[in-house]
């Protein structure tokens, strides 16, 4: 895999200064590399990838749904042999 080179601007949210706000959401958790890279993309590419994001959150639901329609179905049904 390249190693990802970052600009002065992104290392200094990649490596952000003590008592920033950027500190304080690398200390809570959140991973500042993805927000660079998400930074790096158009308006309509982070418009492209929230829109398949959401697309695949709607299939998983159905499949969710549908799993568990055949379990109670499949519950059902051995019950009454």
């Amino acid at each position: 895999m390249d190693k990802v080179v970052y600009t002065e601007r992104e290392e200094l949210l990649i490596d952000p200064k003590p008592g920033t706000a950027a500190a304080a959401a690398r200390d809570f958790g959140i991973d500042l590399s993805i927000t660079v890279s998400n930074l790096r993309l158009t308006p309509e590419e982070r418009v492209r990838q929230l829109d398949e994001f959401q697309a695949s959150m709607k299939e998983l639901r159905k499949a969710v749904i549908a799993a568990k329609q055949n379990a109670r179905h499949r519950a059902g049904t051995e019950t009454s042999r």
